[in-house]
């Protein structure tokens, strides 16, 4: 930390695992004992998001919703209905790139481990997909009923849910009159205020080909930075890489870009447009980018050439 003329401030840190990930939250603040209570806050609201959300606890809605799935609708809290009616708007807006119905994969297509030593063929591959559609999601908006029409669809909030849970622990904590802050989720970043030393809050960009060396960097306050990306889990086939990554129309992994950031006002939007425009690609997907407001996207391809949406300039190299 930089001293300066706010010599009195400091940056109270926690860091440990919720929602099968690494967060970190970081409090601005002089009190230590108050710093450390307001992340005990952002951790009880993640914690109840995890518990509202996971698919690994069988007494969880989104776990209901899956287990009644082509059998009856399921009643679940308002917070999970809205959650679910605005991954649709982004499914719809990413026509279909994004869908929280993509835990209806068929397990067997991708394992992602040194197993797995060839891709399927595509008929195969387009066979296993074939429950995936969000269209299928059916919303009862006045008896806050959700219902998966086809028998074997499952949803998931992998491509949200922390993103969703990062914007609450924002929320909660400035609430609780936390005036500076950063809320990491696994390197998805939600900030708000400024550094104790008067400054934006600093974000590096991974490179993607070593995600412990950093590419660019940015600054920035309240705004959230996400980023999806090949080099945190893939396989190697003849001596290619295949992200994880699939598009949920093909059942096959995405290729040509190495790695998304989004840059936005809102870290669920982060955490769900960067997947999506990754399977969309350079083109597609940066022309949905500029057509929006408050949100901007850098794209690095499989050659290291870096693509921007049109109000980001970025001349470092990698």
């Amino acid at each position: 930390m930089q001293q300066t003329e706010i010599i009195n401030l400091l940056i109270q840190k926690r860091a440990l695992k919720l929602m099968g990930n690494r967060f970190e939250l970081s409090v601005v603040s002089d009190n230590e004992q108050w710093g450390q209570q307001c992340i005990d806050i952002a951790i009880a609201e993640i914690s109840r998001i995890e518990k509202l959300l996971t698919t690994f606890s069988d007494d969880s809605q989104t776990n209901a919703i899956n287990h009644n799935a082509g059998i009856a609708p399921v009643t679940v809290d308002r917070e999970v209905f809205d959650l679910i009616k605005r991954s649709i708007k982004i499914s719809e807006l990413t026509q279909g790139a994004f869908d929280i119905t993509y835990g209806s994969i068929d397990k067997r297509l991708w394992n992602f481990d040194q197993t797995m030593t060839s891709l399927p063929d595509k008929a195969t591959a387009k066979k296993m997909v074939r429950l995936i559609n969000f269209r299928n999601i059916l919303l009862d908006e006045e008896a806050c009923t959700i219902f998966l029409s086809e028998k074997g669809m499952r949803i998931g909030f992998g491509g949200i849910g922390k993103g969703y849970a990062a914007e609450r622990a924002k929320h909660v904590m400035k609430l609780n009159g936390v005036e500076s802050g950063v809320v990491n989720a696994s390197g998805d970043l939600n900030t708000w205020g400024l550094q104790p030393n008067g400054k934006p809050w600093t974000v590096g960009i991974a490179n993607p080909d070593s995600s412990n060396e950093i590419f660019s960097y940015i600054n920035i306050t309240d705004m959230a930075v996400a980023t999806s990306g090949n080099y945190e889990k893939f396989i190697m086939v003849d001596g290619k890489k295949y992200s994880h990554t699939i598009n949920p129309r093909t059942g096959l992994p995405v290729t040509g870009i190495k790695a998304v950031t989004i840059i936005t006002t809102n870290a669920e939007i982060a955490d769900a447009m960067a997947t999506p425009v990754m399977i969309m690609g350079i083109n597609a997907g940066l022309d949905m980018i500029n057509q929006m407001k408050n949100i901007e996207a850098v794209i690095i391809d499989d050659n290291n050439k870096i693509y921007t949406s049109k109000n980001i300039k970025i001349n470092t190299p990698i």
